[in-house]
């Protein structure tokens, strides 16, 4: 008997006796045997040891690191593209017209390339990706959508996209597609973990944009998942931290910081920050933040439907995509030019600059009334405010100017369709509408506001914040964005006042008008299943029997072949009832449409055999007399509704199982069948309803 571990050789004919003998040469010939196995073993025994605490850890450390890496490569090629873009500006000379077309080339190329590009390698890759990330994460299946080439063509995309500037008005994807969603899909097989992972990776996205890892969960939460697990918080904030910390180390490894600190750093005073009487003007700022909002959200909403009824832009839109893209660049490149009306809107000025100087703590009014103040030729980090200041408008009329201006060209460019993020966008904007508020609150109150003998000086910088977060909030629906506004600023002074201005807005948008998301859900005709907005009383009254479909087709346990096939033909169901009677109707079970065609092609091959087969030979199971009862899976119904179900009910059911359909039975008989279509149409229903004539 050979021994333990000895190759056993076959000496017979065709035997493996050579090869036995070539495996046993080349075992002897590696060196250190023992010890590779010793290696291997310890290798072993610390993947053990590592993996007890679930690989999930390994995965989402890796994700946060992903992204932080991608985020800063994009930030440092959009830096050194802008430097080269003001570089061009500035070696023109002073040629008004070389001086234009050095200003409006850079974004009309580089918006007209990123709109080509990603829309050659996916048509998935215009805008910033959270309607349709909120679709899927409904149940919805949006076929190539989380694939990883619709990733590559955001980032370069994206990329030319930040490289225009601010002429463009646009932002990082602060929720897009990126490294998380695919790589999620494909390391979580099942359904409800996959949403979980794709919410913890969409809070990468904002943890590595603004360094918010906190504010990064909470807004994922809010934006995309109508229902979440609170156990699966740790994801989230694992992963964000790790991309959010990663992210300013990189910085910091670039010696562009000296350590880690806020991405927006704010110098606003802790003692002292604000008065109490100065509570209503931030009242009032949440009240003006919630109104502009709403004006917005319906001007984006009809101007983007437009764009697509319009002939001649809708043909662009499908035919043309980059030449649509380069003509709003033209237009709105021309109209930020410097040397025109640019100068009353600090064109100069990037994204970050924009942001940075208007969170500034000084008042402008005040340092305004220096008469030796000029414009410099070359922007003054110290001092940015001057790109504020002109002395034929003031820096009222130079605000005023800019939240004119921005608000039709903010709508316009959310019409382009190239990879772009919406959501600085919009916090600047309302950083330079609560900038308004309180400057002019500090020129109405010069020496400050006195309470109780103490008299405290208006900080505009505070009202900045808040109209920040009031106003991006009110955009999209959310309270986050006030956690945001302290993460990007380090700062937590003006907590009360950034809350109540943002609830204040957020209570007047909501009742209003949906999201911004939620409209361009709206006008994609995404299949998405909107929010109940009425709180009216009587629509707690609205049950299954006044919107089900009664018009549904059921297939008895006993259907032949004919009755199969006509169901099929004459309907395009993906699940049929099986019922046990075509008179007593009651409910037994559920069949897929591919169950169906499966039976119905067994029963051709079998009638087909049948003509060159004798009778006697012929299987039981290829007849074409075989029923859906004994040739089809009956799956069980674990989920009906009852007609007297509310509107309430059925859309939170429906939103926390990622239900498409559902079967409506009245003691155990079917009466209906509810999809997400009579739901959507319930809800418009009672959103609008019908005027009795």
């Amino acid at each position: 008997m050979a021994a333990e571990g000895t190759p056993a050789l076959w000496k017979g004919k065709g035997g493996f006796e050579e090869e036995g003998r070539i495996l046993v040469l080349e075992e002897n010939w590696r060196p250190w045997p023992k010890a590779r196995r010793r290696v291997q073993g310890c290798l072993e025994w610390v993947k053990r040891q590592l993996f007890r605490v679930g690989d999930d850890w390994y995965f989402l450390f890796a994700l946060g690191v992903l992204m932080a890496l991608v985020s800063f490569a994009m930030d440092f090629t959009v830096s050194r593209v802008a430097n080269a873009h003001r570089w061009l500006c500035q070696e023109v000379g002073d040629y008004l017209v070389l001086k234009y077309l050095a200003w409006t080339i850079y974004p009309v190329a580089l918006s007209a390339f990123s709109t080509g590009f990603a829309q050659s390698i996916t048509p998935h890759s215009g805008g910033s990706g959270i309607p349709e990330l909120k679709t899927i994460l409904t149940g919805v299946v949006l076929e190539e959508y989380l694939a990883m080439k619709n990733f590559g063509a955001k980032v370069v995309g994206l990329t030319c996209t930040l490289a225009c500037g601010s002429s463009l008005f646009l932002g990082k994807v602060v929720r897009g597609p990126h490294p998380a969603r695919p790589c999620c899909c494909s390391r979580a097989p099942n359904k409800t973990k996959q949403n979980e992972m794709l919410v913890a990776g969409a809070a990468v996205g904002v943890a590595t944009v603004f360094g918010a890892p906190i504010s990064g969960v909470l807004f994922s939460i809010e934006v995309m998942a109508s229902h979440f697990t609170v156990r699966d918080y740790w994801r989230g904030f694992f992963a964000a931290t790790c991309g959010a910390f990663f992210f300013r180390l990189l910085a910091v490894f670039n010696s562009e910081q000296e350590t880690i600190t806020a991405l927006f750093k704010t110098s606003f005073k802790i003692d002292f920050p604000f008065d109490l009487p100065e509570t209503l003007f931030f009242m009032l700022l949440g009240v003006l933040c919630g109104a502009v909002s709403c004006a917005y959200l319906f001007c984006q909403r009809w101007f983007l439907g437009y764009v697509r009824r319009n002939s001649f832009s809708a043909k662009l839109l499908a035919a043309e995509k980059p030449l649509y893209s380069a003509l709003a660049a033209l237009l709105l490149s021309s109209v930020t030019f410097p040397l025109g009306l640019g100068q009353f809107m600090a064109s100069r000025l990037s994204m970050k600059e924009l942001l940075t100087s208007l969170l500034d703590n000084r008042t402008w009014g005040i340092l305004s009334q220096n008469a030796s103040l000029g414009r410099p030729l070359h922007i003054d980090p110290r001092d940015l405010w001057l790109e504020w200041w002109d002395p034929s408008v003031t820096v009222f009329g130079c605000l005023v100017v800019f939240l004119v201006m921005k608000f039709w060209m903010l709508i316009l460019a959310t019409t382009m369709p190239m990879p772009a993020g919406y959501f600085m966008p919009v916090f600047i904007y309302g950083a330079a509408l609560g900038r308004l508020v309180g400057e002019a609150t500090a020129f109405l109150f010069p020496r400050g506001i006195t309470s109780e003998g103490a008299t405290s000086l208006i900080n505009p910088g505070g009202y900045a914040l808040a109209g920040a977060a009031a106003f991006s909030g009110a955009v999209t629906h959310t309270l986050s964005t006030a956690l945001l506004a302290f993460e990007m600023t380090g700062q937590i002074a003006h907590i009360l006042p950034v809350t109540l201005a943002v609830l204040i807005a957020n209570a007047i948008a909501q009742k209003s008008q949906p999201s911004f998301y939620d409209g361009t859900i709206i006008v994609k005709k995404l299949p998405y299943l909107p929010r109940i907005r009425s709180r009216h009383i009587g629509s707690y009254k609205v049950t299954m029997r006044e919107f089900m479909d009664t018009g549904f087709l059921a297939l008895p346990r006993g259907a032949t072949f004919q009755e199969i096939l006509r169901a099929l033909t004459s309907t395009e169901d993906l699940e049929y009832p099986v019922i046990d009677h075509p008179e007593t109707r009651m409910l037994v079970g559920m069949v897929r449409r591919s169950e169906l065609i499966q039976l119905l092609q067994t029963s051709e091959e079998g009638s087909s055999s049948s003509s060159s087969t004798p009778p006697k030979e012929q299987g039981e199971e290829t007849r074409p007399d075989q029923t859906l009862g004994t040739g089809c899976t009956v799956e069980p119904v674990t989920l009906q509704l009852s007609p007297w179900t509310s509107l309430h009910q059925a859309h939170n059911l429906f939103e926390l199982l990622n239900l498409q359909r559902a079967f409506v039975t009245q003691l155990g008989k079917i009466v209906g069948v509810v999809s997400r279509k009579e739901i959507r149409e319930a809800i418009e229903e009672l959103a609008n309803p019908k005027v009795a004539k």
